[in-house]
């Protein structure tokens, strides 16, 4: 293990300090604000999930961090998220190849898992602020199905996404911070965003609670899907460092 470490370290040698590890857990209800799908994206039926049932439904997610050196991090983050909304529409949807009649209740199942590993760059703090940049890369496990009559039908996609990680921190007081973190990226295909806010009340060295509010949006739109979701979170969670 330490080899390996060597090698994703940078040439000197790494960082000696004692809890380089971090583990985080969060947790909290989460509310769907925005949750549009239309498949296939060019001839489908466009389906409003959140006119329906805003939520709440509740959310967890982990993150584990390590300190390759004094200026450098890994982190490791799940995000799963399920979401399952109950409708009867007014008018017949077409779903891939399946046409649900109107006025019939459906089942509706949206899943997004997250799974990133991020690697960033710590800066040196100034007065009370301190700051983080590196870059993510997302596998993202996504999954809509509808059932009802006369049926069931899902549509899946797992696949990577790169994006830009970026971090804020505002000392406030010797235990308590301000923190605002994200990761983010927008192209022609698509967009997301995570973007969180949260207050950090240390316990001592190792042990910190935190609670604040998250934001999670994003979709693509091309001829196989259309979707685009935003949700809003309410968090509080735990740290360790060891």
């Amino acid at each position: 293990m330490g080899a390996v470490w060597l090698v994703l370290a940078d040439p000197v040698a790494l960082y000696a300090s004692e809890h380089r590890w971090h583990l985080a857990v969060e947790a909290g209800p989460v509310w769907q604000t925005r949750n549009d799908f239309r498949i296939p994206g060019d001839t489908g039926t466009l389906v409003t999930l959140a006119d329906d049932d805003p939520g709440p439904v509740s959310s967890v997610r982990a993150t584990v961090t390590f300190d390759l050196t004094e200026k450098s991090s890994l982190r490791i983050l799940a995000a799963p998220l399920r979401v399952e909304t109950g409708f009867t529409p007014a008018e017949p949807i077409l779903f891939q190849d399946i046409v649900y009649p109107a006025r019939r209740p459906i089942e509706a199942r949206y899943v997004f898992d997250s799974y990133r590993l991020s690697w960033y760059r710590r800066f040196a703090a100034r007065d009370r602020w301190s700051f983080r940049l590196g870059a993510t890369l997302k596998v993202r496990s996504a999954e809509i199905g509808l059932t009802g009559d006369p049926g069931r039908s899902v549509k899946e996609n797992v696949g990577p996404v790169p994006l830009l990680y970026a971090y804020a921190r505002y000392q406030a007081t010797d235990r308590l911070a301000l923190e605002l973190e994200g990761d983010a990226l927008a192209a022609p295909q698509g967009r997301a965003e995570d973007l969180s806010l949260k207050g950090v009340w240390s316990l001592n060295d190792r042990v910190a609670l935190d609670a604040g509010v998250r934001l999670l949006e994003g979709g693509a739109d091309n001829d196989e899907v259309y979707t685009f979701a935003f949700f809003h979170y309410v968090v509080a969670g735990v740290r360790v460092r060891f």
